[in-house]
Order: C-alpha cells, then structure tokens, then sequence
C-alpha cells in the first residue's frame, strides 16, 4: 500500500491497536530497524508496567505471537514497516512524520503528576489547617494568602505537567535569536 493510500480512517484503523502504537514507536527510538526479541522485551515491559529484566516468559510469549501472527503483517501490509518473518528484522519505512500524531508519547515519562498534586493538596490543608488554629506564624489574616500560594503553586504544577507532554511546544513570548 502506498503512502498516498494512507487515509486517515486508515491509520486510525492501525493505530488503534496500542502493540502497533509501540512497535512503532520502538523502531523510531532504535533508529528505524530492530530485531523482533527487543522488540517483544520492550512492548512485553510497557504492557505490564515493568523494567525488562522483569518480564515473564509468559509475557513475552503473548507479545511474541501477537506481534508475530497479527501485527506486523498488518503493519507490513499498510507500508509502514519491512517486516522479514524468517529472520525476525523489522524495518521502519519512511514517511513517519505522517502518523507520528497517532502514536503514544512518553512511554518511558513516569513522572507520577497525581502525586505531586496530593503533595501540595496535604502542604495546602496543613498550611489551612495552621491559619484555622493560628498555630505559629500562621494567623487567621494569612488564610488568604495561603490560599494565594496554594493556588500559584496549582497553577505551577498545571503548566509544568502541560509543558512536559508537549515537547514541541513553541511558546509565544520568547525573545529573538540573534
């Protein structure tokens, strides 16, 4: 098939599936070709939240097959990757840029962004909990500026998290390069 038949429905069809999403995903962070086993370790690792040492076999082997019997033919079949099933080779074809907003972002992004919001929700209600009581330098007149910083603080985390899953962000203000 070629690039031109790619619709959109499509790659929507192709992707819809997440081993596809991470296959190829995988061939573009190991330069566009790979063998199948890496392969298997690393999609076996991100479907069971685990570092690759910790796969099972059984993890593997249900990757394994799926990736060997379905996906990569599928793969194959819409011209996305060169996929040679005696010598387990796979090979990213060009054109990426044209599904690249179908694919997952950040596999490997763990930062846990709930736990930094239940951080600051505990540091908030602390903070309340001080001006409520007037314990220490806390008095019932700072509430609102606890609640100032508390909502800075929000806001903060909000656009960091933003920021971080969007690395092709282009801000508006920045200054000129000369």
């Amino acid at each position: 098939m070629s690039d031109s038949e790619l619709t959109q429905a499509k790659l929507f069809d192709v992707f819809s599936n997440a081993r596809r999403r991470r296959t190829v995903q995988f061939l573009k962070r190991q330069g566009g070709s790979c063998d199948l086993a890496p392969l298997v370790e690393q999609v076996a690792a991100w479907e069971n939240d685990t570092d690759i040492d910790d796969v099972t076999r059984t993890q593997r082997r249900r990757v394994y097959i799926s990736l060997y019997q379905t996906h990569l033919p599928m793969l194959e079949d819409h011209g996305i990757v060169d996929w040679d099933p005696d010598g387990h080779e796979i090979e990213l074809l060009p054109s990426t840029e044209r599904f690249e907003p179908y694919l997952d972002r950040h596999l490997e992004d763990r930062t846990q962004w709930h736990r930094r919001y239940a951080a600051a929700t505990l540091l908030g209600t602390v903070a309340f909990g001080l001006t409520a009581f007037a314990i220490g330098p806390l008095t019932t007149a700072m509430a609102p500026i606890v609640a100032l910083a508390l909502c800075v603080v929000v806001l903060g985390l909000s656009i960091a998290q933003h920021v971080s899953r969007r690395p092709e962000l282009q801000f508006p203000f920045q200054r000129a390069s000369r």
